[in-house]
This record gives structure tokens, C-alpha cells and sequence, in this order.
């Protein structure tokens, strides 16, 4: 009727972090495995038929598969995912030029004006009416404001 009871005292502080250790361990095994499953789909350089040979060869023998992928390929995946990161930025970038109003901003605007003005182009008269219109917010005359 009496089962044994197991306390902390029956695992081991070294089993502890042996145990930690190999979760670790197949936690970065499965972390490089997408990682190289992703670049195959990633990479435009490969054809149909590379992308799924690599692949087959990745999934049916794991380790090796992945292992020589990275010898072989290794240096193309660091290119590829700096080549995707940078693209991404470049899209963020160009999202919040285009979010934020596109086009110059009003101290931009002001600047080039002021540079116009200096160099004799625009008068003060004409100068102080395309101030006040940047400022205002408003579009040059003779132009529509551009509908939303």
C-alpha cells in the first residue's frame, strides 16, 4: 500500500543541468533547422528542384542534411537575411515617408526658399507670398491641392 515518495533530493543537482542543458541544446537544434528550412525558400538562386532537394535531404536526414547545407551554404544565409533585413527597412522607411506627408517638409521648403531669394531668382514680394503659403499649409496659386 505504501508507494515511494520522490523528493528533490532523488534528482540531483548535476541531472538538473544536464536536463537544462539538452533542452537547450535541441532548442537551438530546432531554431537552426527552421533557419535553414527558411533560407532554402528564401534563396531565388535555387531552382525548383535544388530548393526541393535540399529540402527532402534536410528533412529525411536531419542532421546531416542540415549540417552540410551549412558548410556548403553557409555564407549565402548570412547574405540572404541582411539582403531581406535591409529590404524590410527600406520598406518601413519608405511606409513612414509616406505616412508622414511624402514630399519636403515646410523647414526644407522655408530653406529653399531662402536660398532662392538670396541668389536674386524671387523678389522679397514673392518671397514673403510663398512664406506665408508654406506656413499656411496652403498650395501655390495656380496649382489644385492634391485630393487624398
Amino acid at each position: 500500500m505504501s508507494t515511494p515518495t520522490y523528493l528533490a533530493y532523488d534528482y540531483p543537482l548535476l541531472g538538473a543541468f544536464w536536463t537544462m542543458l539538452w533542452v537547450f541544446l535541441w532548442v537551438m537544434w530546432f531554431v537552426l533547422l527552421f533557419r535553414v528550412v527558411l533560407d532554402i525558400f528564401r534563396d531565388d538562386g535555387l531552382g525548383g528542384g535544388a530548393k526541393a532537394g535540399w529540402l527532402v535531404f534536410c528533412l529525411v536526414l536531419p542532421f546531416l542534411g542540415v549540417f552540410v547545407y551549412v558548410i556548403a551554404r553557409g555564407k549565402g544565409m548570412g547574405r540572404r537575411e541582411l539582403a531581406q533585413a535591409r529590404e524590410q527597412q527600406e520598406a518601413f522607411n519608405a511606409y513612414v515617408r509616406q505616412a508622414a506627408g511624402g514630399g519636403r517638409s515646410g523647414v526644407d521648403e522655408l530653406a529653399r526658399l531662402s536660398d532662392l531669394r538670396s541668389r536674386g531668382d524671387i523678389t522679397d514680394e514673392e518671397f514673403a507670398r510663398a512664406k506665408a503659403m508654406v506656413l499656411s499649409g496652403g498650395a501655390p496659386e495656380g496649382r489644385a491641392t492634391p485630393s487624398p
